[in-house]
């Protein structure tokens, strides 16, 4: 069957509108040259059986942390999901539910999104919360553009180096062409983020620093915030493992006016890298600058509770192209997810699974001491730590994974050329001491 559909009397209807007497002299404006000379090379049909067996045989191609156990995070993290947020996420009142174009008829949805900005408000420590982003790299370039437009004479904005590599591209990506530039601030030897050198930069409208940052260590926010302070300019806090609230001090707490994060580890599966949910909350003063939506709660004319589109920031609502936002959708049921995890295992639960995911990685830390794994850092990290890899240590990283299943470590070459033979590793509640111990038996020279 095709579905396609406009019969050929529409197809034919519409040409003479245009004035074109086929479809192919609609393409007519691309050069000669770049246009294809024969039909696509598509394999015939399949039947649904075999379709089904030819797309499983390319899935098992994959590995699938279900399979194995994994010592990454690096912005995707490996945690335990509650079963019931899968049976419930999965009902069609959330799994089909549009974007609340008429609120009246849109409680359910409107009331979700209600619950999800406030409990996402009070883990970050903040006065309001957007719903939602696609993810913190988005959500954190969002936060990049406020600070622009806030601070008009400035065109920069001053992002840590040791946030997420992926995050700062995406920034790059938005900002440069609006005609910003992005500028970033150094590390120290401490892997930590030289707060200092925030003194020397002119020009910046605002600061963005991760914590805990890309190499896994808990940043000093406080120093962050008098070095706005002294240059008045915005104050950004990004992080990509939400569940690092349940143990440290939250963004709110050091006075960020902004704070752009990753909620994947709310109860969304790992999916091969997304999709994610980009958390972006700020103080009452910003909200008007504030992209996505943001929900009321207020009472009908009977006195019940009534939830109302109170703000949506985007081309199709205010302001046309001036909308600080021209996001049309965004991932709502990732959000209805995340709202459904932390009303699952509520604030004690949070605690104490951000406490498993603490104690296991600092055993882990040690345990890769006693096999000749060197400490990088002295400094505080939550569920990442940077470790030394003695010698030979990346051919038998490979064999970890095709023979006993164990994802060890990510090397971080690739992002930082004079990290040779460093590898970032990861422990969350999902691995057990007897993974650990087999890991660091399988390690050792």
């Amino acid at each position: 069957m095709r579905y396609l559909p406009h019969t050929k009397e529409d197809i034919k209807s519409m040409l003479a509108v245009t004035g074109h007497s086929s479809v192919d002299d609609l393409f007519e404006c691309i050069p000669e040259q770049l246009r294809t000379k024969q039909g696509m090379e598509l394999p015939e049909a399949l039947s649904e059986w075999d379709l089904d067996a030819h797309m499983e045989a390319l899935a098992s191609q994959n590995i699938a942390c279900k399979d194995y156990k994994c010592f990454i995070g690096a912005g995707n993290y490996d945690h335990f999901i509650p079963a019931i947020i899968p049976y419930l996420i999965s009902r069609s009142e959330f799994c089909t539910a549009y974007t609340p174009y008429q609120p009246e008829v849109s409680q359910g949805t409107l009331q979700g999104i209600y619950e999800f900005q406030t409990m996402i408000t009070e883990l970050l420590g903040m006065d309001i919360a957007t719903a939602s982003h696609y993810d913190c790299g988005t959500a954190l370039a969002e936060t990049a553009l406020i600070a622009l437009r806030k601070h008009r004479k400035a065109n920069k904005i001053a992002i840590s180096a040791l946030v997420h590599p992926s995050h700062r591209q995406i920034v790059e990506t938005y900002i440069i062409p609006a005609g910003y530039q992005m500028v970033e601030i150094p590390y120290t030897k401490e892997g930590l983020t030289d707060v200092s050198a925030i003194d020397g930069m002119d020009d910046i409208a605002g600061i963005a620093v991760q914590s805990p940052n890309f190499l896994g260590n808990i940043e000093d926010l406080s120093s962050f915030r008098a070095a706005a302070d002294k240059k008045k300019i915005m104050f950004t806090v990004s992080f990509t493992e939400a569940l690092a609230y349940g143990l440290l001090k939250n963004p709110g707490s050091f006075g960020a006016d902004l704070v752009a994060g990753e909620g994947q580890s709310l109860g969304i599966a790992k999916t091969f890298g997304g999709p994610g949910l980009g958390l972006l909350a700020g103080t009452k003063k910003l909200m008007r600058n504030l992209p996505g939506r943001l929900i009321g709660k207020t009472k009908d004319t009977n006195g019940d509770n009534g939830y109302v589109l109170t703000l949506a920031t985007r081309e199709q609502h205010i302001r046309r192209e001036k909308a600080s936002s021209n996001i049309c959708s965004n991932n709502g049921l990732n959000a209805m997810t995340a709202a459904i995890y932390l009303a699952t295992v509520g604030k004690i639960g949070i605690r104490e699974i951000a406490q498993q995911n603490h104690d296991k990685a600092f055993y882990l830390k040690s345990c890769l001491e006693k096999s000749e794994f060197t400490p990088v850092y002295d400094s505080s990290f939550f569920n990442e730590f940077v470790m030394k890899a003695p010698e030979g240590f990346a051919a038998k990283r490979n064999e970890l994974i095709k023979e006993n299943c164990m994802l060890a470590g990510l090397s971080l070459e690739q992002f930082y050329p004079d990290f040779k033979d460093h590898y970032l590793f990861c422990a969350t509640e999902k691995v057990s001491k007897e993974d650990i111990d087999q890991l660091t038996k399988e390690v050792q020279p």
